[in-house]
């Protein structure tokens, strides 16, 4: 074979790298193939103490663990031979079509993941025909996401207050604001213990020492935001003139109730979503109240550590309310971080599933940019583990698809 030097044009295709383009290109963010590299890329641009806030736990950070751990178990049992040239990822999510079965969790304090917060995430959701819930700790208010997004499918997320009266106002609002939907959290009795946080002084109030101060220090991009912003606030509470501290000791009440919901019910025309169920007889009595979705979740690994796992709970409570259609949807949340997670968990019985984390760590890491690679990388790796499954829509997934290894 006859030699001849070496041509650029015949290298260039044979290599994984470009020379570097100056227009706002993040080539960190565009490197980054699934969330664990963006949780990666988070840890790197936000100080620790943030960091930890999104990805720690409650004590031991066991009940988290266990629900990462389940779904390294999850088996697949492919179908081949099946025509899956077309996929439809879309799902019915309370009467309306979402594009995909995945719901954006209500999450605390957004703005201090990035300086944009709860409007760059509700943006997100409505460009993709998702559902965003706003937090009663976010530090946006209803009213302020009903103005800018106003296209976006929402929910607000609610602490059934001590103050029924206070209680009222603050569903009045999200009602005034255009919510469809409000999710009342349950799983609250009290705050769970985050030792993460309380060595980080991330507590209500703030303790921050000066290794936190330090660290954060350090992070000039994300000081700069926070400090060329509005102040961080619970917005909910913005014209509340009383502590912090003493407004925290409001917001969770230990002696909420079946009989509340009932009221919550009555008071509320809207979807009733109640996030935080981890037992079945929880689950049937509140199907008995006629509320339209419950949220099998332990919040996150981030309340009672030790508590169930809502992926191994879901059978259970399909079981027992019923084949898909007949009672409230159920979906789950905890630890879900791909799109075979999600898929895992629609055969195994749910309706749709909630994501926190996983948006949180696109957000630190690159803002809307970021968040906006988690919702493609999900639909990305949901159409490529259906077209290999064999599965060309969501109601074909059943638990036949599914096996968890012992």
């Amino acid at each position: 074979m006859k030699r001849q030097l070496p041509r650029w044009k015949n290298i260039k295709p044979l290599l994984g790298w470009s020379f570097p383009k100056f227009k706002n290109n993040d080539r960190r963010l565009n490197s980054a193939i699934n969330i664990s590299d963006l949780r990666v890329l988070a840890k790197s641009r936000v100080p620790k103490a943030v960091f930890d806030y999104v990805d720690g736990g409650a004590n031991d950070e066991i009940a988290y663990a266990r629900s990462q751990e389940i779904y390294s178990r999850i088996e697949f049992k492919a179908r081949v031979l099946r025509d899956v040239s077309k996929i439809d990822l879309s799902a019915e999510i309370l009467g309306n079509t979402s594009a995909l079965p995945i719901i954006f969790a209500p999450t605390g304090y957004t703005r201090m993941m990035h300086y944009k917060g709860e409007v760059m995430v509700a943006k997100i959701c409505q460009e993709n025909n998702l559902i965003y819930n706003l937090s009663t700790m976010g530090t946006t208010s209803s009213k302020e996401i009903g103005a800018q997004v106003p296209d976006v499918r929402r929910w607000f997320q609610l602490y059934l207050w001590r103050d029924r009266e206070q209680s009222l106002k603050f569903i009045e609002e999200a009602k005034l604001a255009g919510f469809e939907g409000l999710m009342l959290t349950v799983d609250t009795a009290v705050g769970g213990i985050k030792w993460r946080d309380m060595r980080n002084g991330l507590t209500v109030p703030p303790k921050i020492g000066f290794r936190t101060f330090f660290d954060m220090a350090l992070k000039p991009r994300w000081w700069f935001n926070l400090l060329t912003t509005a102040p961080l606030e619970f917005a909910t509470f913005r014209n509340f003139n009383k502590p912090l501290s003493e407004i925290a000791a409001k917001v969770f009440d230990p002696a909420v109730t079946f009989e509340d919901v009932k009221w919550l019910r009555s008071v509320w025309q809207g979807k009733l979503i109640i996030k935080g169920i981890q037992t079945v007889a929880d689950a049937t009595e509140l199907a008995k109240i006629g509320v339209d979705a419950i949220v099998l979740s332990n919040h996150g690994g981030r309340q009672l550590d030790r508590s169930v796992v809502p992926l191994e709970l879901l059978p259970s409570v399909r079981a027992a309310i019923g084949v898909k259609g007949s009672g409230p949807q159920i979906y789950i949340d905890g630890a879900i971080m791909s799109g075979a997670d999600v898929l895992a968990a629609i055969a195994l019985g749910a309706d749709a599933v909630l994501i926190g984390r996983s948006y949180l760590y696109g957000a630190m890491a690159a803002g809307e940019a970021g968040v906006r690679k988690v919702v493609e990388l999900f639909r990305f790796e949901m159409e490529t583990a259906m077209k290999l499954m064999g599965v060309k829509n969501l109601s074909e997934l059943t638990s036949d698809f599914i096996n968890i290894r012992s």
